[in-house]
């Protein structure tokens, strides 16, 4: 497959991604639990279908210290029993975000009051940007690279990526 664009050559995508990225990190430094973050990011890029994103962010969270039991099971997480309940509304909310064009509205009421019993609101700002924003890689960046046909999948095989923690020491 070939790329449709040269967005690394472009000065356009350059000042997007650079903007987009800030916009990551002001979530990252945010006060939502950097597991809930974790969590959130790799249940939206299985949502989402993107093996590359879901190796990253696998690979991430192990490198902060979540366990590989919590990971294999949060495609499952209304069954498993290892999440804590505010870990499950954030599961919630993003699956309810991510899917968009299946949930028939979005986000309910009733999962935004079940959050907003465990978060405070610059917690659930948080967490919506971490969803729905291009802080979400998993969102936004495989929308672009589905797009562009440009992706770093195009270079990626299973268990190919290092974790952002890995790649830094």
């Amino acid at each position: 497959m070939d790329a449709r664009s040269n967005i690394f050559g472009s000065p356009v995508a350059g000042k997007v991604v650079k903007y987009l990225a800030s916009a990551g990190h002001a979530v990252a430094e945010s006060t939502l639990p950097a597991a809930t973050q974790e969590l959130m990011r790799l249940r939206a890029s299985q949502i989402n279908g993107c093996g590359f994103c879901t190796d990253m962010h696998t690979k991430d969270a192990l490198a902060a210290g979540e366990s590989p039991l919590r990971l294999s099971l949060v495609a499952a997480w209304r069954e498993a029993t290892v999440f804590t309940e505010a870990e499950r509304v954030a599961l919630e909310l993003t699956e309810q975000g991510t899917r968009i064009a299946d949930a028939a509205g979005g986000v309910t009421d009733e999962a935004w009051a079940a959050a907003a019993d465990h978060y405070d609101e610059e917690q659930l700002i948080a967490m919506t940007c971490r969803r729905d924003w291009p802080a979400s890689p998993s969102g936004f960046w495989a929308k672009l690279s589905t797009n562009w046909l440009m992706c770093c999948c195009q270079r990626w095989s299973t268990g190919s990526f290092a974790s952002r923690a890995t790649a830094a020491s």
